[in-house]
């Protein structure tokens, strides 16, 4: 890596004097900056040596990885004369500087909890759809596909099954998603949002009525009346439960000894929330829930075809701020009591700005005499019409704002005509050309007109004044790309299968559930996580130190058979600044198999509010075809923990 080159390129896509302070850790840079809204997002994601971007508490990180990012960050600092600030330091600039809206918070909040369990929902409603397809009257005839042929009638019946699960059962997904978010256990959450839907409950979908008409159950819990009932379907008070739950469990984490911790923690976590849960925190958050519902319903159903014509309008700009990221949490509500609501109204709309978009990028396609930007058009656009907005968004019509301008026109005048037909959505699916499969089979025709609507509209907004605006030849040079220096140092690895022996003893934890996106995404690379028993690392196998830190968090290595590893102690604990960390080591030092590499202060740094799990990552992925983690719950230092394959 070309480190002086990259720090040149990354300060170009942020910006000139655009960063007001720096700091960097085992693996990024964090960054706090004065304009967040005009950096080239674009050149970042696709800079060959960065490997991914995030923001979060008010700094922009950027992912370089151990042992680069810190030879980026001299560069860097060199480059701008921005003096170096400690990890507090730039904690309290971020908090000063860039305090979060409440609002956004909120939405990332929602945002992190949602998109995980987006594909179990989307897999049931597109299920849904095809089950409206084969029992729905009228839309082939006057029968039904199941009437018409019986022989499918029990292929029906299961795929209805499979279609009715996630939904039936939204709260174990929530209670999983939600408790990991919030810092507990995920698998607690998931028991918890289990004892909401028991069978012994009243259906959430029957609450109602039973209380109605005087068959609800009761439990006597000192003195109190309890109501036996379920939360089928239900979103706001699995969410509350679930923060509940994380802050409860976190409570006893602090204040229990190793031992009585584990045997303990999740039995209190359980039990507290369990009668918080149905004598005071679901009731409330059930009546809160049914009101949002009831509330949009009225607003769909008062304004009708202006409201929807304005929310259609700007929907893509509401995409660009992040609050769209909202959305799922009342479109799952509106589809969850489909039989009172009539469905969503969201999904409509949002199909027909996403395809808006597209059309509007594709007229870029057929106006643009910039090679470049054509390629990036014709990729795009297919996108968009399929769902998948951001790039033809970001990559082609914000750039030249007036295509999102006309996306927006002609998405709003769609979504107008769609409501003015009361189109509604039964199902989630994907919210683009082919997004009539999750729609009410009786407005299928006006919802693809509405399509055709958005698509002409918005093509010819944009070619008509494209033709004009970029009348005249662009430059096609495409930028030089940036030099990379050869690494004449580099270490080939020896074929067949590497075995990596753990650091440390304690319970292994698949590396998608570690609560820090650079490592759960597999950004730095595949691997695994364990929670600690013991707070002594060793080295995991013969090599090399390439990388320490003076707070003694994180250790790199590149062992003798070629394979690079980072040992990266706790989330986010740079932050500790070295206190409760002993590094024993020095880069360049050799180390044998089972050498002491370092010591922690487990409970120091529970105590101090930070999740001491630690990272085992090889950060050369790429060089093997396979990197797996043993089949194993537990491991003791020494065991084997990774195999790596050519």
């Amino acid at each position: 890596m070309n480190h002086k080159q990259v720090a040149e390129d990354i300060l170009k896509m942020l910006g000139e004097d655009n960063i007001q302070a720096a700091a960097h850790c085992a693996t990024r840079l964090r960054l706090v900056l004065k304009d967040d809204e005009n950096i080239d997002q674009q050149g970042l994601d696709n800079h060959p040596d960065i490997k991914g971007t995030f923001k979060q508490n008010g700094q922009f990180q950027i992912i370089i990885g151990p042992g680069d990012v810190n030879k980026v960050y001299k560069e860097l600092t060199d480059a701008t004369g921005i003096q170096e600030v400690s990890k507090d330091d730039l904690k309290a600039i971020s908090e000063e500087e860039k305090k979060p809206n409440p609002i956004m918070s909120f939405i990332k909040l929602l945002s992190d909890i949602f998109v995980p369990i987006i594909p179990a929902l989307v897999a049931g409603g597109l299920l849904m759809a095809l089950n409206n397809v084969l029992t729905s009257p009228d839309l082939f005839g006057p029968q039904s596909v199941v009437e018409m042929f019986p022989a499918i009638e029990d292929v029906a019946s299961i795929i209805n099954l499979l279609s009715s699960a996630p939904f039936a059962f939204l709260p174990i997904l929530i209670g999983y998603s939600a408790t990991k978010r919030f810092g507990g256990n995920p698998y607690l959450g998931a028991a918890m949002a289990m004892a909401m839907v028991m069978p012994d409950l009243v259906n959430g979908y029957a609450v109602a009525n039973a209380i109605e008409d005087g068959t609800m159950s009761y439990w006597n819990i000192f003195g109190l009346d309890v109501a036996q009932a379920g939360y089928q379907g239900s979103v706001l008070p699995v969410l509350a439960v679930s923060w509940i739950l994380a802050n409860i469990e976190k409570f006893f984490h602090k204040r229990l000894a190793n031992a009585f911790d584990f045997t303990f923690t999740p039995m209190f976590a359980v039990i507290l929330t369990g009668f918080l849960t149905f004598i005071f925190v679901g009731p409330m958050m059930r009546s809160l829930s049914d009101g949002l519902t009831d509330g949009l319903v009225w607003l769909y159903q008062t304004t009708g075809g202006f409201g929807l014509g304005i929310f259609g309008t700007f929907y893509s700009a509401i995409v660009i701020t992040g609050l769209h990221q909202s959305f799922p949490t009342i479109e799952t509500m509106l589809l969850a009591d489909v039989a009172n609501t009539g469905g969503s109204f969201i999904f409509p709309v949002a199909s027909m700005a996403n395809v808006a978009q597209g059309a509007a990028c594709l007229a870029i396609f057929f106006v643009t005499k910039n090679k470049k930007q054509k390629g990036l058009a014709s990729s795009a656009s297919v996108s968009a019409m399929l769902g998948i907005t951001e790039p033809a968004i970001f990559g082609v019509n914000l750039k030249l704002k007036f295509p999102f301008i006309c996306g927006m026109i002609g998405a709003g005048i769609a979504s107008a005509f769609i409501g003015f037909f009361h189109v509604l959505a039964v199902a989630m699916g994907p919210a683009s050309v082919i997004g009539f499969i999750s729609i009410a089979p009786n407005s299928i025709p006006m919802f693809l007109i509405g399509i055709v609507i958005s698509m002409v509209v918005a093509f010819t907004l944009t070619f008509i004044y494209g033709k004009r605006k970029l009348a005249a030849p662009e430059n096609d040079k495409s930028p030089e790309e940036p030099a990379n220096e050869t690494n004449t140092e580099a270490t080939s690895v020896q074929a067949g299968e590497v075995t990596i022996s753990s650091p440390l003893t304690g319970k292994l934890i698949p590396l998608q559930e570690v609560n820090d996106q650079v490592f759960s995404s597999e950004m730095m690379g595949k691997g695994i996580a364990i929670y600690p028993e013991k707070q002594l690392i060793v080295a995991p196998a013969d090599g090399t130190i390439t990388v320490t830190y003076d707070s003694g968090h994180a250790f790199g290595i590149r062992t003798d058979q070629g394979a690079e590893i980072l040992i990266h102690i706790g989330i986010d604990t740079v932050n500790l600044n070295g206190e409760g960390f002993d590094c024993k080591v020095s880069q360049e030092q050799q180390v044998k198999k089972g050498d002491i590499l370092g010591a922690f202060n487990i409970d120091g740094i529970k105590n101090a509010g930070y999740d001491p799990t630690v990272m085992i990552i090889i950060t050369n992925t790429g060089d093997y075809a396979e990197v797996f983690p043993v089949n194993q719950k537990a491991v003791t230092e020494g065991d084997n923990l990774l195999h790596l394959n050519r």
